[in-house]
């Protein structure tokens, strides 16, 4: 899964593609260059099946991040547009900190205004690719109209009504058949989108609109530079915060992109893997290999919190909680499994 981060320029997003990647991202990078990297998701159900079976290594699931070049109010030539478009989701950095020494295209600094602003480039980016797709189904129209393009052009026609209305594509419901029809378009605002608010260290803790994630990237600057787990907690519960913003903003990234874990455990090695929520015990497997998914038989499940209540996979047998499910089950969100096969 690929996440887009995006913004006005000065918002903060080389710092957070920094800390969330690991990434430096380079002075010499030009404008409508874009940076890839990757961002493990620290997770400390990982974290403490790794304390009970001491394993040769521990594997985080992870997400990939791609820098985009700058939104720019009435740049037509809109080239964070692409880039977006072939992500999974858009994460929308958004200035919400005062600083003189930071320069804001706008002049002052107000989020719910560049939020708006934003919206509105995202319409527009749309609409300019919907009427571009239209003109050119009219014009293969002329030889003949197949039942695929006659579909496509009735889907563009509604989404062009909703554009219209200044309502974002994702509002529009599709049956499964007419969303394969228009997926290969990458619509922006078809795409599931977090904001992100990045906030002054006096904002922590500060109540924002629904649907608005805070995070200070300064803050998370000088907590990621303390090594010490115990100096860490301590400066964590002086901000008054239960976990770091960058292992929040990852899981809230999951969450909208409708993705969950489930965890497989022994000596060799802990391992989150990543999979949509509603996904079978079958498909689950074959995250892991497809000779999985092919010769399911049946899979062991253990619930995380038994585990951890317990203290062992011994304990919990003898407890009585060790699930065998077949082929119908659907995997929950922290099962730890055991996946029986024979190809």
């Amino acid at each position: 899964m690929k996440i887009a981060l995006l913004g006005l320029t000065n918002t903060g997003k080389k710092t957070l593609f920094t800390l969330l990647t690991g990434r430096q991202v380079p002075a010499s990078m030009k404008p409508g260059e874009i940076l890839e990297g990757v961002g493990p998701i620290r997770d400390k159900r990982v974290d403490a099946l790794a304390k009970l079976f001491k394993p040769d290594k521990k594997t985080y699931a992870e997400n990939q991040f791609v820098l985009c070049p700058d939104i720019a109010e009435g740049n037509q030539s809109r080239e964070w547009m692409d880039p977006a478009r072939r992500c999974d989701l858009l994460c929308i950095l958004i200035r919400a900190f005062a600083s003189e020494a930071v320069y804001h295209p706008a002049g002052t600094v107000d989020p719910e205004r560049d939020r708006a602003n934003i919206e509105t480039e995202l319409l527009l980016a749309d609409m300019q690719l919907v009427e571009t797709r239209l003109q050119r189904l009219a014009k293969e129209k002329k030889g003949g109209q197949s039942p695929a393009q006659k579909l496509e052009e009735d889907i563009l026609k509604r989404f062009q009504a909703t554009l219209d209305e200044e309502k974002l594509l994702s509002t529009v419901c599709l049956e499964p058949h007419e969303e394969t029809a228009i997926r290969s378009l990458g619509l922006i605002t078809r795409k599931p989108l977090l904001y992100a608010y990045n906030i002054a260290e006096d904002d922590i803790g500060k109540d924002f609109a629904a649907g608005i994630f805070a995070i200070s990237c300064e803050i998370e600057k000088e907590i990621a530079a303390i090594e010490d787990p115990g100096e860490q907690q301590e400066f964590l519960e002086a901000m008054g915060l239960a976990v770091p913003g960058l292992e929040r903003i990852n899981a809230a990234l999951y969450d909208a992109l409708g993705l969950m874990s489930f965890y497989t455990a022994g000596k060799d090695e802990c391992r989150a893997w990543t999979i949509r929520k509603g996904t079978s015990a079958p498909a689950a497997g074959g995250k892991i290999h497809s000779d999985i998914e092919r010769g399911f038989i049946r899979v062991e499940v253990i619930k995380y919190d038994d585990l951890i209540a317990l203290g062992s996979e011994q304990a919990v047998k003898a407890k009585g909680r060790l699930q065998l499910q077949g082929r119908d089950y659907i995997i929950e969100d922290g099962d730890i499994c055991h996946f029986l096969f024979n190809v």
